[in-house]
């Protein structure tokens, strides 16, 4: 699937982009008024699911991988600012996700991301061979390190930007061909074998204020997806995080760099867009997408709709429903 060109970032929807993962959906909210910009293409080859983009805007993503998948991935570069549970991501970083819940992350436009998405069964195998005297795999030594310049650190950094250059390079091309030669298990053992060597300094930490920060959002946040029908106050919000509305907002500013008015603004603004783009247009309306996540000024909503994501409402819903993510084993 590839969404936009890799010469420069393209307008594109959050459908096609939440679904670059195959397994599972990633839902993004952006961050600001400008639009989702983004250049990405995700191939299935050997068993595995090779995915590399760059954003065009800022914006927080949301996703759940199925209890069999795990990801291996690199930050070839983010500007400052950008995040993973609240932890600062820095660019030359490696991270590992497992199958543990809810990956919460924000990425500042400008960002390059490359990810390898595969069996959990085949990560472990491999684990089991580097450390055969080792229980399970040690996820949190795992989940984010910087590189070193430790040769195996080095090594791994460049797999990963061969991994782009071909997928940037071969666009056009299938995905055997595009990633001929592409050896699954080297890249696994490389990955295992960098992050498990890496120093204490090359493990980013999480500092107390900045975890506490992380906590409001969330707190924040998951009122207002639960109660995004209603209209929803600043003291609600404060309330529901347990916070001043000066902690709160000064919270939302570190870690997303808006209000959390403006927040709730963009997050109703994409989950109706996402609704529109999955709804059938003989069994729902605009109207009625509109209401259900609080959008009560209709004509004021599509204005705002089409200043983001460039079409009416109704345009988007018009369109046929979004496709599903593909399986893991499509080729």
């Amino acid at each position: 699937m590839a969404v936009a060109s890799w010469d420069t970032t393209q307008a594109c929807d959050l459908i096609s982009l939440g679904s670059a993962l195959h397994v599972c959906e990633m839902e993004l909210v952006l961050l600001d008024a400008s639009g989702p910009r983004a250049a990405v293409d995700s191939r299935v080859f050997s068993e595995a699911i090779f995915c590399s983009g760059e954003t065009g805007f800022p914006f927080r993503g949301r996703f759940v991988l199925p209890v069999d998948w795990c990801m291996i991935g690199h930050i070839h570069h983010t500007p400052e600012g950008s995040w993973c549970h609240g932890t600062d991501l820095r660019s030359g970083m490696s991270f590992t996700v497992m199958p543990e819940g809810i990956s919460e992350f924000m990425l500042r436009a400008g960002s390059r991301v490359s990810a390898v998405l595969v069996p959990l069964e085949q990560l472990r195998r491999k684990f089991a061979e580097l450390e055969p005297h080792q229980g399970d795999i040690p996820a949190r030594l795992l989940s984010l390190f910087t590189l070193s310049d430790a040769a195996v650190a080095h090594e791994l950094g460049v797999r990963f930007e061969q991994i782009r250059s071909r997928l940037i390079e071969r666009r056009g091309s299938s995905d055997e061909e595009a990633l001929k030669g592409e050896d699954v298990d080297a890249l696994l053992e490389n990955h295992l074998l960098a992050g498990l060597s890496a120093r204490a300094e090359d493990r980013p930490q999480c500092t107390r204020g900045r975890r506490a920060h992380y906590l409001i959002v969330q707190r924040a946040e998951q009122f207002m997806r639960a109660n995004m029908r209603q209209d929803i106050y600043i003291n609600e919000m404060c309330n529901a995080a347990g916070v001043s509305e000066r902690a709160l907002r000064y919270a939302f500013d570190d870690l997303l760099g808006i209000s959390p008015n403006r927040y709730l603004s963009m997050l109703r603004l994409c989950t109706a867009c996402r609704s529109l783009s999955l709804s059938d247009a003989s069994r729902r309306s605009v109207k009625s997408v509109a209401l259900s996540c609080g959008l009560w000024d209709l004509s004021r909503f599509a204005d705002h709709y089409r200043r983001v994501f460039g079409e009416l409402p109704r345009d988007t819903l018009m369109r046929a429903p979004g496709m599903e993510p593909l399986s893991a084993s499509a080729s």
